[in-house]
């Protein structure tokens, strides 16, 4: 980066921004020993950082990028991640408004995305940067479904495997699957939902993904299963996917996508529903007012972690329903606070295995970016930065009567 701000400029701007710090209490230590402390202090949220590079500065002025790589370079350190994000995330909204007056100073070292079309090509790599590290790496710290989005606690008590197939059967029983049905599914993963809904429901499912080393584990895991005649895997972008199918389900793909091409999935998704079909998809979204700001902004999740990724929000969601597809809204389920503690599960298990993810070839600077990753995820839903929704939108020929049905399906019970 062309060193257009000083170190001192850069120490000065930050540190002024910080003291809009309005919740929770923040302590920065810089590297020569000095202490700052900015918003309540006592409070119950407590944030800390401890600078090893006073160049730090300069970079935390690109925002959550220069934020996420300095501290998987070991630039700067916390003895509480979740903490720190947290703090950082409940007071996003005045830090918001705070850039917005130093505009002047932050273009300059700010990198802005020009919001490029998704072309197939480039969602094929994106998704392969994140998605294709490794099978195994991911079964280290995934539960034995290895499913990879949030699952749903009926009780504190469960284990992460039943709270992921309650997160799996709850989308099936909203989708009224019978036997007999056709389900297409945008987003394979690892084949854990296409599996139990081929299973336990007893419908012809065809599934998609884009990424090859899913596609190589799930073709396994149905091949084990004995559901090969039941389930049609491809691997394909769901631009190309044909047919019309009963009902259709998307887990947290959406955010792939890319908010210019937001239109073109609701489309697809239409086009492959028949008159009388439900689709239902598990959605991280954004609050609306971030939406704007965000969507084309370069940030540590969407460069480092998902390449490419932006999160809708709940009010672009239902405009789109509403102004490119025929379909109508019939349900929406907030499940923040699951996410919150499928996050919490999945670092916990990540830092007990670390030794594995080091024997899988790993450093330590991935280590330290994905520790961050795992803690800013979970401090973004704690903190309803971020949320997760399921909803279900209704083709015409869907029986108004039966939407009832759909509400019940939150709490029926799993089908066995």
């Amino acid at each position: 980066m062309p060193r257009l701000i000083t170190d001192d400029t850069a120490r000065s701007i930050s540190l002024r921004i910080l003291r809009a710090t309005d919740h929770g209490e923040l302590l920065v230590r810089e590297p020569d020993g000095r202490e700052h402390r900015f918003g309540t202090v006592g409070a119950p949220l407590r944030g800390e950082i401890q600078l090893h590079d006073e160049g730090v500065w300069r970079e935390f002025l690109r925002g959550s990028l220069g934020v996420g790589r300095t501290y998987a370079e070991g630039r700067w350190s916390s003895p509480d991640l979740v903490s720190l994000v947290a703090v950082g995330a409940r007071n996003m909204p005045a830090f918001d408004r705070l850039r917005g007056r130093f505009k002047h100073l932050l273009l300059p070292v700010q990198h802005v995305r020009n919001g490029a079309r998704n072309t197939v090509a480039r969602a094929r790599r994106q998704i392969s940067a994140h998605y294709d590290l490794s099978n195994d790496l991911f079964g280290l710290f995934l539960d034995p479904t290895m499913s990879y989005s949030c699952a749903v606690f009926e009780r504190p008590e469960i284990d992460l495997e039943t709270a992921q197939v309650e997160k799996i059967d709850r989308l099936c029983r909203k989708l009224g699957l019978q036997p007999g049905m056709s389900l297409v599914e945008i987003g394979t993963g690892w084949g854990a939902l296409a599996i139990h809904a081929a299973r336990e429901y007893g419908v012809d499912v065809t599934t998609t993904t884009i990424s090859r080393e899913q596609h190589a584990l799930a073709r396994r895991r149905i091949d084990e299963a004995g559901l090969a005649d039941r389930i049609d895997l491809r691997l394909e972008d769901y631009r190309d996917l044909k047919g019309q199918f009963d009902r259709l389900v998307s887990v947290e793909m959406i955010e792939a996508v890319g908010w210019r091409d937001l239109p073109t999935f609701y489309q697809c998704c239409d086009a492959l529903l028949k008159e009388d079909g439900l689709m239902a998809v598990q959605a991280i979204t954004i609050d609306d007012g971030a939406y704007e700001i965000e969507k084309r902004q370069r940030s540590f999740i969407n460069t480092m972690i998902f390449p490419g990724g932006c999160l809708p929000s709940q009010q672009v969601m239902g405009r789109l329903v509403t102004s490119d597809t025929r379909l109508r809204t019939v349900d929406v389920e907030d499940l923040t606070p699951h996410y919150a503690e499928t996050c919490r599960r999945w670092r916990a298990t990540f830092n007990a295995r670390l030794d594995e993810v080091r024997a899988l070839g790993y450093d330590e600077t991935f280590i330290r970016l994905w520790d961050l990753y795992l803690a800013y995820v979970q401090a973004g839903f704690q903190e309803r930065r971020i949320e997760l929704v399921q909803e279900v939108y209704a083709a015409p020929g869907y029986a108004a009567a039966d939407e009832a049905r759909v509400l019940e399906a939150r709490t029926a019970g799993a089908t066995a």
